[in-house]
């Protein structure tokens, strides 16, 4: 049987994106503001409560993924948050072609090592991670975390 996604499916209202590029200079309060936009955007239109610690999550992911470009990554080189059905989806580009690494709590003195949390955060919060590299260079990094319950 054949399906016409306009006509045979319910839809979910769309929400807005909000995408910034450029050399802006970006802070983590700057994408956490955009999460808090997209799923709030999101709760007006289905008219449902989002869940708290679910959006708790979402924000520390965009938090850490900020964090990490403007610690490893050469800085934020532009971002993208928009909703994907029940989840949001944190986009954060920036200018450095290395893979992000999870690394171990001790250093080889075995002393504890300050920070390389955030990569680790960032997988265990996020029901899908994808890495791609950009053709100008550098990566972007999507995450994507869901915040809102299946309906009953």
């Amino acid at each position: 049987m054949r399906t016409n996604d306009s006509t045979d499916r319910a839809r979910a209202p769309e929400a807005p994106q909000f995408r910034c590029e450029g050399q802006g200079r970006w802070r983590p309060a700057d994408v956490r503001s955009a999460v808090r936009k997209a799923v709030n955007a999101r709760r007006r239109a289905l008219g449902r409560p989002y869940d708290e610690e679910a959006l708790s999550d979402a924000l520390l992911v965009a938090t850490e993924l900020t964090s990490n470009a403007l610690l490893h990554g050469g800085g934020v080189a532009g971002f993208d948050v928009g909703m994907d059905g029940r989840a949001v989806r944190v986009s954060v580009s920036d200018r450095s072609d290395r893979m992000p690494v999870a690394v171990g709590p001790l250093d080889e003195q075995g002393r504890r090592r300050v920070g390389g949390r955030g990569w680790p955060i960032v997988c265990r919060l996020a029901r899908d991670v994808e890495v791609v590299d950009l053709p100008s260079g550098g990566k972007r990094i999507t995450a994507v975390v869901p915040v809102f319950r299946p309906a009953l």
